[in-house]
């Protein structure tokens, strides 16, 4: 595929510094880019690399200012990293809309339906009753099975497993490996010592626009609803245990892990490795740190929760400094004892 300049930046609502008719090809980083590509500047300790880039055009702010002479074309737009995504998000579109068709060999029920302008890859599996809505794309070795339900505009990577019963918005995508609908971790302690099986009979609900890294699980719940709220991004490699409830537009990173009934409310951001136990409440607009475990409920909205044991950051870094210190006390105690 191939734009001129002009065209990308009637796009992005940008305006054009330098040949707008120049052809762009491709997209690439400021410092690796080839002729015929675009890239952007958002950070600016990469500007110097806008000064030698063989880039055919660069994004930059309107309010940006260069200090030497370049040889690239600019478009400048209000915020030249949004910018940039809005035309990976444009590209992906297209490159997306091209595959279409049936591949073979695959299993589709009699019973089940699916809408216009799919794409099912080989080797993938849809089971009975299923609903499946249109321009969805199920690549290879995609399992769906029995009675789940998929909207429009939908993308599962290959390898990816959705149980029987999970429902589906609009506008998701789960990437490569990821599980939708596994057993919650749920078992019965006996008076032998050993642990009886909880049956899981409830399902996975994901709202419009969820997106589900590589190698996620999410368990089906108990009983209702394992429920992601619309907008939630996910990262890879994350655990979300069984009647979790991810308030909307939340984001979690690599490696979290949420246990059971635990409720996370809106615009969340939960960072890497941090683990929250299971059947407390987490309030809207709150950030978790990265490495953090929390413990208990955080009532009040918009707090930052840093540490394990997680509490409020301004704590954490304060008794952060003391541990720091301790073996210098250590040693003016020793000090003291010896004068006492």
């Amino acid at each position: 595929m191939e734009f001129t300049i002009d065209e990308i930046a009637l796009l992005l609502d940008g305006s054009v510094e330098g040949d707008g008719s120049a052809k762009i090809n491709r997209l690439d980083k400021i410092q690796e880019g080839k002729a015929g590509s675009i890239g952007f500047l958002s950070n600016l300790k990469y500007e110097k690399h806008l000064y030698d880039t063989d880039c055919s055009a660069i994004i930059v702010a309107d309010s940006f200012k260069p200090q030497k002479q370049y040889k690239t074309t600019l478009i400048r737009v209000k915020d030249p990293y949004s910018g940039f995504t809005k035309l990976l998000e444009t590209y992906a579109k297209m490159v997306k809309s091209e595959i279409s068709g049936i591949e073979e060999p695959n299993y589709f029920h009699d019973s089940s339906r699916i809408g216009a302008n799919c794409f099912r890859g080989a080797f993938s599996y849809v089971g009975k009753n299923c609903s499946i809505g249109k321009n969805v794309k199920i690549y290879p070795q995609v399992y769906i099975g029995d009675e789940v339900t998929i909207g429009d505009n939908c993308t599962f990577y290959p390898g990816v497993k959705i149980y029987s019963r999970t429902v589906i918005g609009n506008d998701c995508e789960v990437h490569a490996g990821s599980i939708l609908g596994a057993d919650g971790f749920g078992f019965a302690p006996q008076p032998d010592g050993t642990y009886k099986n909880i049956p899981q009979l409830g399902n996975v609900v994901l709202e419009d626009g969820v997106s589900i890294g590589a190698n996620t699980t999410i368990d089906c719940a108990t009983m209702g609803s394992t429920h992601i709220g619309k907008g939630v991004k996910i990262d890879n490699q994350v655990q979300i245990a069984h009647n979790v409830s991810l308030g909307e537009n939340t984001v979690v990173a690599s490696q979290a892990g949420i246990s059971g009934s635990t409720t996370i409310g809106k615009n969340c951001v939960l960072a890497g490795k941090c683990g929250i136990v299971g059947h407390i409440q987490i309030a809207d607009n709150t950030t978790v740190g990265a490495n953090s475990g929390i413990m208990k409920s955080v009532t009040e909205p918009g707090k930052t929760i840093f540490g394990y044991i997680g509490f409020d950051i301004k704590g954490f870094l304060k008794s952060y400094s003391i541990f720091r210190k301790l073996p210098l006390l250590q040693d003016k105690l020793r000090e003291l004892e010896k004068k006492l």
